[in-house]
């Protein structure tokens, strides 16, 4: 048998050790310990992590890498972002939205992210972020799938254009309706803006992701409202709700009779930890709340739940890394979720449930999938968001398309190792749970 790529010795994300991976096609044809095949590239994984591809099922495209343009945001807060934006969006134009969208999406490749989810603000009149991203969808197809989310991001019903922005943006080919019904002037607008969002994805048979209630006020019960409405009309299994902040705020009964409306309704979350808990909490001297939603509670009782990136250099967050291994850890960390089994949860966090959040086709490491795929110097998924791992070699259609050297490090020691691989300096392995 003859392959395009053979990856001989890997460990996968389930614990299966040993694996050879043989693609051929953009397909993978073939997951088990030694396939006898000629290849035309063969990868020693030496036991390193094989993992399908990062996710990131929440990001802002049009506004990333604008740092500093026109202004910084000196205060670092959520308003000040938002008024900066406001600023930026009448002098960009369609070829630096497109220049930095590239960029990123350069950044993203080289740290194994293959899939983007990107909210694009439609309250441009011109819908400059709308043409440039289309744009860039097209050119990146090849090495990287990028989702669209008409985004109205003043509100809906706060500016004046909003939804027949949304639905010129629609009809553009942006392929998912978000909203932000916490930003509409009352709670009646904004559970009004809710049922016509719904409305929308139901006529156009789209998917749905709404920033929803990102906020501190625990009175911000808009994705009460998505809930009913999603469950109403159906729309089950394609509909996202993006932050939940509110949700850390809010009394625990009133709690528990919400996150089993939303579970009823077939909602997903998706939490982004690095924003979340930078611009929550503002308002607080001490206890500061920590920002992000109940990932464990929404967990727990079955909803989808994946971390996104949001932001990465640009009016609202100034770091940043397109690293979802960063992504992953803060979120970790953030949610107290350190048992073995909730560390490796926060790796599926970041590839396999945001990879099913956007439907995804072909997505895994299995025969028939697309042999998308990402090495990591590191030999199971807590040690590579541990480490931060290396992505030693990123795998688009079975063609390796970014390579990066381990991280080695050379010691001048007395009596010790000259060589250090961060991976060599795990626990010893006992065999105990």
């Amino acid at each position: 048998m003859a392959v395009d790529l053979l990856i001989r010795n890997a460990t996968l994300p389930d614990g299966r050790r040993g694996q050879d991976i043989a693609s051929t096609a953009g397909r993978i044809i073939g997951v088990e310990p030694g396939i006898a095949a000629e290849a035309g590239r063969v990868i020693d994984a030496r036991g390193r992590l094989l993992a399908p591809p990062f996710v990131d099922a929440h990001f802002h495209m049009d506004a990333t890498l604008s740092l500093g343009r026109p202004r910084l945001n000196r205060s670092g807060t959520l308003l000040e972002g938002i008024a900066l934006w406001g600023e930026l969006k009448p002098i960009q134009t369609v070829e630096e939205i497109v220049e930095r969208a590239l960029r990123y999406c350069d950044l993203a490749v080289s740290q194994g992210i293959l899939a983007i989810r990107s909210h694009v603000d439609v309250c441009d009149d011109a819908l400059k972020g709308v043409e440039a991203l289309v744009d860039v969808r097209t050119r990146v197809a090849p090495y990287l799938d990028l989702q669209l989310v008409g985004f109205p991001q003043d509100g809906l019903f706060r500016s004046p254009t909003a939804e027949a922005n949304l639905l010129r943006a629609l009809d553009m080919g942006v392929d998912v309706v978000g909203g932000i019904p916490h930003f509409e002037r009352t709670m009646a607008e904004g559970a009004r803006s809710v049922v016509r969002l719904c409305e929308i994805a139901a006529e156009r048979g789209l998917r749905m992701d709404l920033h929803c209630d990102e906020t501190d006020d625990p009175m911000s019960r808009h994705v009460e409202t998505l809930a009913a409405e999603v469950q109403r009309r159906g729309l089950g299994g394609r509909v996202a709700a993006s932050h939940l902040t509110s949700m850390h705020s809010m009394d625990n009964y009133y709690v528990s009779k919400l996150i089993p409306l939303m579970a009823e309704a077939g909602l997903a979350a998706i939490a982004n930890p690095l924003i979340n808990i930078l611009i929550q909490g503002r308002h607080d001297t001490y206890p500061k709340r920590r920002g992000q939603t109940r990932v464990r509670e929404l967990c727990d009782a079955g909803l989808p739940v994946a971390f996104g990136a949001d932001c990465v250099m640009d009016p609202w967050y100034s770091l940043g890394a397109a690293d979802m291994l960063e992504v992953a850890a803060m979120g970790l960390h953030v949610g107290q979720l350190s048992s073995p089994a909730d560390m490796a949860w926060c790796f599926d966090a970041v590839t396999a449930i945001p990879a099913e959040i956007m439907g995804l086709e072909g997505y895994g490491i299995r025969p028939g999938a697309q042999a998308d795929m990402v090495l990591l110097q590191a030999r199971d998924p807590v040690e590579a968001i541990r480490m931060k791992a290396v992505r030693l070699a990123v795998i688009r259609r079975g063609q390796v398309i970014a390579e990066t050297p381990e991280r080695v490090t050379r010691l001048a020691l007395p009596g010790r190792p000259e060589r250090l691989d961060p991976a060599d300096y795990a626990p010893v392995e006992t065999g105990e749970g």
